[in-house]
């Protein structure tokens, strides 16, 4: 059976290994993944990322959460925007501005998978794929 929406897989597993204080967490491989995954730990809400291989020469992101001082979360909150339902698009002027920049927007833009403050940066609009504070 094929995955209809593989990024809401990779949020809703590291939701879950948040919710769990799990340290690591392991999701299946792709680019789009792993550059959400880079513009994450760019932000500073995971600690690392790694790609290698399971047993069957698959693809895997092996994800190290982080969590602050005292055990806290550091992801509060990781929803999905556009769905393969009801894509969201924004222009550059329109890009979310997330718990009024506390947080961050993940947007796929013709420059690549970049946050929404880098998106703003660069001029550009694009699909908004997820928001994370």
């Amino acid at each position: 059976m094929s995955m209809t929406d593989p990024i809401a897989d990779l949020l809703t597993r590291i939701r879950n290994a948040n919710a769990n204080h799990d340290t690591r967490v392991r999701a299946p491989y792709s680019n789009v993944k792993k550059n959400i995954l880079r513009v994450l730990k760019e932000q500073g809400y995971i600690a690392d990322y790694e790609a290698e291989l399971d047993e069957k020469k698959k693809g895997v992101l092996s994800i190290t959460l982080r969590y602050g001082p005292d055990g806290e979360n550091v992801i509060q909150h990781i929803q999905r925007v556009s769905k393969p339902g009801r894509r969201v698009f924004r222009g550059v002027e329109d890009l979310p501005n997330v718990l009024d920049g506390l947080g961050i927007a993940v947007v796929s833009t013709s420059r690549g998978v970049v946050s929404n403050i880098e998106a703003r940066k660069l001029g550009v609009g694009g699909e908004v794929l997820c928001e994370v504070w």
